[in-house]
C-alpha cells in the first residue's frame, strides 16, 4: 500500500506540474499577444525635410502678425513663377481675409501656426488642444476646411505636443535650413546661410511679417541660384514626392 501511494502521489505531482506549466505558457502567449494588439501608438514622426537625394526644396513663410511685407515676399515668388507653402496663425487669419484668399489664389498652400501665436511647450496640453481645434474652426469658416498642416508657433514641441497633433489628423512641419531672418542679420548673412545649407529635400524657414528687412532682397538673391540644380515645391508636394525624412522624439 505505501509503494501504490507513493505511485499514486507521483503521478497526480507530474499531472499538477505539466498542468501548471501549460497554464503558464497558455497565459504567457495569451498576454503577449494582447499586448501587442493594445500596444500604444508611437510618437508622431516629424517632418523637418525630403529625402536628401531629392532635386526638390519647400520654401516656407511664417506669418503671425503685419500686413505689408507679405506682398513684397508673393511678387517675388510671382516673377520666379514658384509656389510656396505660408503657416498663419488663426489670429492673423481672422484680421487679414483677404491677404490670405490672395495667398490661395496665388496657388501657395496654406498651413496653421496654431490660433495663437504662443509656445505650446508653455501651454497645458488642454490649451494647446483647444488653440489648434479654434484655429481650425477659424480656417473652416474662411472656406479652408482641408487644413493638414501645422507648424507649432516657435517651432516648439514636445511629445505630448506631438500626440495632439497626430490625434487631431494633422501632420507636424519644422525645418531644416534656418537663416533667422526675423533677427534681420543682413542680406549677406542670410543669402550666405541658404545657399551654404540648403540641399535636395531641404525645408527652408523664412517670415513674412512685418518685422523682416531683408528676407526679399536675400529671396532674390537666393532663389535664381538655387533654381540652377533645384526646384520649389509645397510641402505637401515634397512630402508626396519623396519618402519623408522623418526624425522621432528621443
Amino acid at each position: 500500500m505505501k509503494i501504490y501511494r507513493s505511485h499514486t502521489q507521483k503521478h497526480w505531482l507530474i499531472i499538477f506540474i505539466t498542468a501548471l506549466f501549460a497554464a503558464i505558457y497558455l497565459f504567457a502567449e495569451t498576454t503577449s499577444s494582447f499586448s501587442v494588439v493594445s500596444k500604444p501608438k508611437e510618437p508622431n514622426a516629424l517632418i523637418k525635410s525630403g529625402q536628401e537625394d531629392s532635386d526638390q526644396v519647400a520654401l516656407t513663410f511664417n506669418i503671425s502678425w503685419g500686413q505689408e511685407k507679405v506682398y513684397d515676399i508673393l511678387d517675388i515668388l510671382k516673377e520666379q513663377n514658384i509656389h510656396a507653402t505660408f503657416f498663419v496663425s488663426g489670429e492673423w487669419a481672422e484680421r487679414h481675409p483677404n491677404i490670405l484668399e490672395e495667398i490661395a489664389k496665388a496657388n501657395h498652400e496654406i498651413g496653421m501656426l496654431g490660433y495663437r501665436y504662443k509656445s505650446y511647450v508653455k501651454q497645458d496640453i488642454e490649451e494647446v488642444r483647444n488653440d489648434i481645434l479654434k484655429a481650425r474652426e477659424v480656417f473652416r469658416k474662411l472656406g479652408y476646411s482641408d487644413m493638414k498642416l501645422l507648424r507649432p508657433p516657435s517651432g516648439h514641441f514636445n511629445e505630448e505636443v506631438l500626440k495632439t497633433v497626430d490625434q487631431l489628423g494633422l501632420t507636424t512641419i519644422y525645418w531644416s535650413v534656418n537663416p533667422d531672418d526675423w533677427k534681420n542679420p543682413g542680406t549677406k548673412k542670410i543669402t550666405d546661410t541658404i545657399m551654404k545649407e540648403t540641399s535636395g529635400g531641404d525645408i527652408i524657414l523664412l517670415h513674412a511679417s512685418d518685422i523682416i528687412k531683408h528676407t526679399e532682397s536675400a529671396l532674390q538673391d537666393t532663389i535664381p541660384k538655387l533654381k540652377k540644380d533645384l526646384s520649389f515645391v509645397t510641402i505637401s508636394e515634397l512630402i508626396s514626392n519623396s519618402s519623408s525624412e522623418s526624425k522621432e522624439l528621443n
